[in-house]
């Protein structure tokens, strides 16, 4: 503000940056209403009630997202120890190939054989 305050051409350069600030923002997607701002010096305190509204709800969206993933990663870890637990099973009955384990658990190959090898021990 005091930039453009000091500028000799004020009232232009507050019109010329306004302009910039309303489109970079619009073209980032960010939900503000703007549409009133004309001047950042007249104006500062609704660019500032704006710009606070969006951080406010770009941090409650990127928290729920990162529950959303945290959720999903829970889920994935919890089937992969669930198949775990089946493949353990079939091992201890010993009547399946480590081939035969992997398709009815959905472990690999290799899993398989790192899960047989952990209960010989």
């Amino acid at each position: 503000m005091a930039i453009i305050q000091s500028d000799p051409n004020k009232d232009r350069t507050d019109r010329i940056i306004t302009r910039w600030l309303k489109r970079h923002l619009q073209r980032l997607g960010a939900e503000v209403h703007l549409d009133q701002l004309n001047s950042l010096v007249e104006d500062r305190d609704m660019l500032a009630e704006n710009l606070e509204n969006l951080v406010k709800k770009e941090r409650l969206e990127g928290m729920l997202a990162g529950r959303q993933e945290g959720r999903q990663e829970g889920r994935q870890e919890g089937e992969h120890m669930k198949a775990e637990q089946i493949a353990r099973n079939l091992i201890a009955m010993g009547l399946l190939t480590d081939a035969q384990i992997a398709t009815a658990s959905g472990l690999s190959d290799d899993e398989v054989k790192v899960l047989r090898k952990e209960q010989k021990h």
